[in-house]
């Protein structure tokens, strides 16, 4: 009888592709097809849309008995996801000639409920994105999902309630409803920076003042930290307040991050400040680097521009302690599956915290350990050699005292130690763009290779950093965490040069722990 075509796209990784949907309408006994390799999702969608169509008082393909076949094209790639039902609905819509629009109105996207409503969807953002890019006229999408899909400049948006309110915005009619729908572009999402109610201050922490010079130091070369010590000394605590100490995302990193999230969930609001990730133990491998049948994020990249904290690290799984090395070193993560090659960001600080063993007393002085040699050994060896070593700041937390704990005294606010931050990262920026190179941001991203080129020591301090690596036999990696951490130290106090003393406060952040044991 006919035939109808319209535009959508999916997602595929964390990004976006095009998919053409088109509906041919035959006569015959009444049939409701869907080719182009659809996942059980989309399969079930004709159920969805036929329910949709009935309680929008239009016209189905039951009641009409058609033969309607849908395809998907390109027709070689996998599709996942709900949101075709929108585009699926109305391509069908105009092939039984009930509704008729212009072929460039613009892309369609939407989930449909049994009553017609138009449903949140995952990976608005990263459609969005790519509709900018390709030129789309217009997008649709659900209604809770617009200032999302409003963050791309450029592009008109309409935020969709019903899939009543779309057909009536569309131009087409319907039996025994005479209203006229309108709807109105979505203006531009501005991004507003509030800082979440959520966060820990530091000032709530009382003591552990090594610790969060520690954590300050980290945060402003956004270099990977393990806290380390009895249990209920405040690791966990400091970990939380680390968040609030850090800058919040500029405009790029907001989107980015937003466009990750938005793939992983049906509803995300917009991302200003960096975010923390906190897998549980138990976490399975995928589950934190990424994958599946139809690769997804993992939590590395979901805490992508913010913090992955790891509570009791050696608890987890030996294959997915191991698994972080390559993020932690690069800052992206390659997921490799039949169906292709996907790599996702992971540009993200690691904070870990532990027990120095399995009843946690190690070295405490309250209270003594219990463990066996071989129950510590078993414990020690859960943290490789490589792993440790790209961990660049270790730090003890020990009991403080009860005095410390009842005093009135208020410790130092999370704003003036983020002030400093920030002063330290722009004072690193302005050294990095001065050469040219935009592609460090802080001195974590810098590689051996860029030592060299930005870590200049006086023949002083370079004979202090010699004697200390001799002395210590520190492999490569190790100098140059050191010079790293050094060189952040020094920017904190908005320095050019590199002291003594900024070696020796880097170099006393060295792994210790199970030095002798691994």
């Amino acid at each position: 009888m006919s035939v109808a075509t319209l535009e959508s796209a999916h997602i595929v990784g964390l990004n976006a592709e095009k998919v053409v949907v088109e509906v041919d309408i035959s006569q015959g006994l009444y049939t409701f097809a869907i080719i182009g390799l659809p996942d059980k999702a989309i399969d079930e969608s004709k159920d969805r849309i036929i329910a949709a169509l009935k309680n929008t008082g239009l016209r189905n393909p039951k009641t009409e008995n058609h033969k309607v076949t849908v395809s998907l094209s390109p027709a070689h790639i996998k599709k996942e996801g709900s949101h075709f039902d929108v585009p699926i609905a109305l391509t069908y819509l105009i092939a039984s000639k009930q509704l008729t629009i212009p072929s460039d109105v613009g892309w369609f996207v939407g989930e449909l409920s049994l009553t017609g409503d138009i449903v949140p969807m995952m990976g608005v953002l990263a459609i969005a994105e790519y509709a900018k890019q390709k030129g789309v006229k217009a997008l649709y999408v659900p209604y809770a999902n617009k200032e999302e899909a409003a963050l791309v400049e450029g592009l008109t948006v309409y935020g969709c309630t019903t899939l009543l309110d779309l057909v009536l915005h569309l131009g087409g009619t319907i039996d025994g409803i005479t209203k006229i729908v309108s709807l109105s572009p979505s203006p531009q999402t501005e991004i507003i920076y509030i800082r979440p109610d959520s966060f820990l201050d530091f000032k709530d922490v009382r003591g552990q003042e090594t610790a969060k010079r520690a954590l300050e130091i980290a945060a402003a070369g956004g270099h990977n930290i393990a806290l380390y010590g009895p249990p209920g000394t405040g690791k966990t605590m400091l970990a939380r307040a680390f968040t609030s100490i850090l800058p919040p995302l500029t405009h790029e990193e907001a989107l980015t991050v937003t466009r990750i999230h938005s793939v992983s969930h049906t509803q995300t609001s917009i991302i200003t400040h960096p975010p923390f990730r906190s897998p549980h133990h138990t976490s399975s491998y995928v589950s934190l680097v990424g994958g599946g049948a139809h690769p997804r994020p993992g939590e590395v990249t979901l805490a992508h521009y913010g913090v992955l904290f790891l509570d009791e690290f050696p608890e987890f799984d030996k294959r997915v302690i191991e698994s972080l090395r390559e993020p932690l070193e690069e800052g992206v993560i390659t997921v490799s599956r039949a169906k292709g090659t996907f790599s996702f960001p992971a540009s993200c600080t690691l904070v870990a915290s532990m027990n120095p063993c399995p009843c946690g007393y190690m070295g405490s002085k309250l209270k003594r350990c219990i463990c066996k040699a071989s129950d510590i050994d078993r414990y020690a060896r859960k943290l490789s050699g490589p792993i440790m070593d790209r961990i660049d700041i270790w730090v003890p937390v020990q009991h403080i005292d009860y005095e410390t704990l009842t005093h009135n005294r208020i410790g130092e606010e999370s704003e003036h130690v983020r002030t400093r931050i920030i002063k330290a990262r722009s004072f690193a920026k302005k050294r990095f763009e001065g050469m040219g190179d935009f592609r460090i941001t802080k001195n974590k991203d810098m590689k051996a290779r860029d030592i060299s080129n930005y870590i200049t020591l006086s023949p002083k301090v370079e004979n202090l950093m010699k004697e200390l690596a001799t002395s210590h036999t520190l492999s490569p990696r190790a100098y140059h965490r050191v010079l790293r951490l050094a060189r952040t130290i020094a920017d904190l106090k908005q320095a050019q040069d590199i002291t003594d003393a900024d070696i020796l406060e880097a170099f006393q952040y060295r792994p210790k722990l199970y030095q002798d044991r691994i």
